[in-house]
């Protein structure tokens, strides 16, 4: 048990000189720094581009859906390098395993592909609209 409190008491120590660690950091640089606010330095700065409007601009949802696809496409990736550092190791039937995933991502694209989630512009639907129909008292008034 004496033990177990120990090994506690190790953690708490190096949590504490983490949190010192960062505080002295901050505090450190609050002293030292230069502080001259004006408006420039408190404007927003976007590219060299001066802020016009709104922030709440509303997006186009595809910038999220491509970069949703992007991030899953690329995490799924990652899982290939471990198996190639041992593909050696682990014979013909790895490669098939790796295919196999492959195919896997390869459907999941073209299954995005086309379904219009890696469109840019999408073509606007047409939809058909009835003629419209003379009023009863336009087609009375004629008689």
């Amino acid at each position: 048990m004496d033990q177990t409190l120990s090994d506690f008491g190790n953690v708490f120590v190096f949590l504490l000189l983490g949190v010192v660690f960062v505080a002295g950091g901050y505090l450190t640089a609050r002293m030292l720094r230069p502080s001259r606010p004006n408006p420039a330095k408190n404007s927003t700065y976007e590219c060299g581009e001066e802020a016009v409007g709104s922030a709440w601009v509303k997006f186009n949802i595809r910038f999220y859906v491509v970069a949703l696809i992007f991030i899953i496409f690329d995490v799924e990736v990652v899982f290939l390098f471990p198996w190639a550092t041992v593909f050696r190791q682990l014979g013909s039937f790895a490669l098939i395993e790796a295919l196999v995933f492959a195919g896997i991502l390869i459907l999941g694209l073209v299954y995005a592909w086309v379904k219009g989630d890696l469109d840019w512009v999408r073509p606007t639907p047409s939809v058909p609209k009835m003629p419209e129909m003379p009023s009863p008292r336009q087609s009375a008034g004629r008689d």
